[in-house]
């Protein structure tokens, strides 16, 4: 029995403009503590409740019999507690009157140096440690959620007025609801956040979830409409173990995007689209055959039915479809329509309702099989050049352009030989594709010999046009050093070829990264001097001489050689990054430039201040050279 998911995300259109929100500390929107509780915390949970709502501030315990006794267990004569600092009802609490004089005495009998601290009476006569860090995760993310988190609607223009087209859960909470009046909203929720509707973008948005899922789930997904995807899990479920961790993973991978999300699985399109829209739950599994009673409490609009065909079943008194489904067929159908009868029956099973896939975008490419096995570098060079020439008209068709090329052989034996190259820039040159592949013809070991050659683009941009500096334009003709790259590259490898560029960090090893050798690189401050070699990892140097604290090195040994210094300038004191590890917390380094008496010029330094030893062992290490 096939088995379809619907997958329904409600505010798509408010999430999409938050994609990190999830990130930033909104709770998870399905995590596993709330699928093993109560429904109705999961229920809360995926309607996107606040903390407050979700969790209700806890109540102190009633006041039972006990409270009321005094010293001896008896009950006071007038039913009343004896005079203490607990307030009548309020339960008990630690730092009470009464609660400590018990407490004092079994603490007076015991010596002085076992005695508990005052802050474990309840006290508060000593200064209370500030904790920035006894917060809990769940805590402080929900609380940066409420405060964070603002109202936010994406509005369009509905005639000579504008409307709210989607609103987020808080905006929702507080009123704002799709439909209703831009001015009305704002008139009662002032910091009201409104972004234009991009009913384009938010298809597009939907489209590559679907092209995802179509590689990483499913072969067989579907747009199910404007706010949700269909997902055939017929033979794939069991890669996942089982519907149910299918469901969850799904639900966990939407809650990383920032994307509120329900799902619901069953037998038919119609019954899980109802299910995930008008469902208790944001992960439904309804078991196989059961449908009917699963939908038949859910409201009529739960079958994807016209707004006139909801109205005319309100006024008969028509709200569930239970209530359709008890009535005979033929006054629905005289009465509604055909349309009704045919989503009722879709969703009940008694019709078939076809899902049409979205196919995932194949690369460009290009095929060529031979009559007869070719073996020869000749014979393989001709091939190539055929498949070089079919995938660049392809290529200029869909005006693309090719950054990866695969090339793809399958010997007689039944081997499959692969040989890719990569380019430093999109093109569709076709004499320099093929002086790239031809190099590789080497490495081909045909053995018996290759009956069919493959050429796929992997890797694709769109080639958009650019101008060309030159005599016309008033400029000298710039060099184009792509080409040589990516014959450099073919050789030497696509790894040895990067360009160096800053990066904003204090810590000199942080401040250097590669970059791909056409990117624009980014230079140093010049007020601060940086050797023209820096070392990957700093090397430790021994038998230094220097005075403390500030005090520049006389001479010291770098592998297995003594060097003396003439010259010296420093020290510059550079900080731990302190955001990034807490271990740098309180990490110096001291910075100085030396040059010893053969001329060479070093960059060495000393951790620590010399004063304080929390701020380094006061070792010394080489991290650079100037020439």
């Amino acid at each position: 029995m096939p088995r379809v998911a619907s997958l329904y995300l409600p505010y798509l259109p408010t999430d999409r403009l938050r994609p990190n929100q999830a990130k930033g500390g909104r709770p998870d929107l399905l995590d596993p503590a709330l699928l093993l509780q109560g429904r109705e915390a999961v229920r809360r949970r995926a309607e996107g409740l606040t903390a407050k709502e979700i969790a209700p501030p806890l109540t102190p315990p009633p006041l039972t019999r006990s409270a009321f006794l005094g010293k001896e267990g008896e009950e006071m004569e007038d039913g009343r507690p004896e005079d203490c600092s607990c307030p009548r009802g309020g339960g008990w609490r630690p730092g009470a009157r009464w609660a400590r004089e018990e407490r004092q005495k079994q603490i007076d009998a015991l010596p002085r140096h076992q005695r508990p601290p005052m802050r474990e009476l309840g006290r508060r006569t000593e200064a209370a440690r500030i904790a920035f860090h006894d917060i809990s995760r769940a805590d402080s993310a929900l609380r940066r959620a409420e405060e964070e988190e603002k109202p936010l609607v994406t509005v369009e223009h509905v005639g000579q007025r504008m409307t709210i087209a989607a609103a987020c859960p808080v905006a929702r909470r507080l009123g704002a609801q799709p439909g209703m009046p831009l001015a009305r909203a704002r008139a009662f929720l002032p910091g009201l956040e409104v972004v234009d509707a991009d009913r384009p973008a938010d298809a597009a948005f939907l489209d590559r979830l679907a092209f995802f899922a179509a590689r990483r789930w499913t072969p067989r997904a579907a747009v199910s409409g404007p706010d949700g995807l269909w997902l055939d899990l017929e033979g794939v479920a069991h890669l996942f173990g089982g519907e149910e961790n299918m469901g969850v993973r799904i639900l966990h991978f939407c809650a990383r995007l920032g994307l509120a999300a329900r799902i619901a699985v069953a037998d038919t399109p119609g019954a899980a689209h109802a299910l995930a829209r008008y469902g208790a739950e944001p992960l439904i599994l309804c078991p196989s055959g059961r449908e009917h009673e699963a939908i038949a409490p859910l409201p009529i609009a739960a079958l994807r039915v016209e707004e006139e065909v909801l109205g005319a079943a309100r006024r008969l008194g028509l709200e569930r479809i239970a209530d359709l489904v008890a009535m005979p067929r033929a006054p629905l159908g005289r009465r509604f329509g055909a349309l009704l009868l045919t989503r009722l029956d879709q969703a009940l099973g008694h019709a078939g309702e076809a899902i049409r896939p979205i196919l995932p975008l194949e690369p460009p490419s290009s095929l060529l099989r031979f009559a007869e096995p070719i073996a020869t570098p000749e014979a393989i060079g001709e091939a190539l050049r055929r498949l070089v020439a079919s995938l660049v008209g392809t290529l200029t068709e869909q005006g693309l352009a090719a950054r990866r090329l695969e090339w793809l052989c399958d010997r007689i034996d039944g081997r499959e030989l692969k040989v890719a190259v990569g380019m430093a820039r999109a093109t569709r040159d076709a004499d320099h594709l093929l002086s790239l592949l031809a190099a590789k013809i080497e490495t081909i070991e045909p053995g018996y010999g290759i009956e069919t050659m493959r050429l796929v683009a992997r890797r694709c941009e769109r080639l958009a046009p650019a101008a060309i500096h030159g005599a016309l334009a008033g400029d000298a003709p710039a060099p184009d050093l792509a080409p040589l790259i990516d014959r450099l590259a073919g050789r030497l490898g696509a790894r040895r070829l990067f360009r160096l560029s800053a990066m904003e960090s204090d810590v000199p090893e942080r401040s250097l990264r590669r970059i791909p050798p056409l990117d624009e690189a980014s230079d140093w401050p010049r007020q601060w001097p940086r050797p023209v070699r820096l070392l990957a990892c700093p090397e430790p140097i021994e038998k230094v001489v220097a005075l403390l604290p500030d005090g520049p090195p006389r001479r010291f040994t770098w592998r297995g050689k003594a060097h003396a210094v003439a010259r010296a300038d420093g020290p510059e004191r550079i900080y731990g990054e302190w955001w990034r590890r807490p271990k740098e917390t309180e990490s110096v380094r001291d910075y100085f430039q030396v040059e010893d008496e053969a001329g060479a010029r070093f960059w060495i330094f000393r951790r620590g201040d010399g004063i304080d030893p929390r701020t380094g062992d006061l070792s010394w290490h080489l991290h650079g050279l100037f020439g």
